[in-house]
């Protein structure tokens, strides 16, 4: 089945590897969801949609530098004494990256993309009937690793599992503050199609 997906998307954008002095455009979508049990009974359930566009130049063959930018929804579900509590959160993050890649041949390459920016928050908890509401800001770090095939006339598909994440979050009306380092391989299914286009 991987390989009559992998055909079938070299015969719909055909083959070229990407140039140097380019200018990359794309985006990813992710999903991961978590579900924990005890003795049978589901006791929390997290789930989360990702999607990342980016702006990039490549001045080397192996080198991009650009602007990276982060939309995530997520609701994270848990129970407690028997009383149900859902936590809905709305994230943006922004800021610069540099993608080090390494082609494997004509088709396929691995790369892995270092970045950190600003980001912030919104988070909404609701437990018997009531919501409250708290908003953060911070900033954050991370690296992904990815799989890369090379298409037709600047197209190219990238794949990962996931990375690695330090984010930290101040929360703007509560005396608040929220740190987390986050290895996410194998949690986490990230696609994504990317265009480079030619920069005379």
């Amino acid at each position: 089945m991987k390989k009559i997906l992998v055909m079938t998307a070299i015969a719909v954008f055909g083959m070229v590897s990407a140039q140097k002095n380019s200018l990359l455009v794309g985006g990813n979508i992710g999903y991961s969801n978590n579900n924990n049990k005890f003795m049978g009974d589901k006791v929390s359930s997290t789930e989360a949609f990702t999607f990342t566009p980016t702006v990039g130049y490549q001045f080397h063959k192996n080198w991009t530098i650009g602007i990276n930018s982060v939309i995530t929804s997520g609701k994270q579900e848990e129970v407690f004494n028997n009383n149900p509590a859902t936590l809905k959160t709305n994230e943006f993050a922004i800021g610069p990256f540099v993608r080090y890649a390494v082609p494997l041949g004509d088709i396929f390459a691995v790369y892995g993309d270092l970045g950190a920016g600003y980001q912030n928050q919104n988070m909404k908890t609701t437990t018997l009937g009531s919501t409250s509401e708290v908003k953060s800001n911070g900033f954050y770090t991370s690296f992904t690793p990815a799989l890369f095939i090379n298409f037709k006339n600047g197209f190219g598909l990238n794949f990962n599992i996931g990375g690695i994440k330090y984010s930290h979050l101040k929360a703007d009306s509560i005396d608040a503050t929220s740190s987390n380092f986050n290895l996410s391989f194998g949690k986490e299914v990230g696609v994504g199609i990317s265009k480079n286009f030619g920069l005379k």
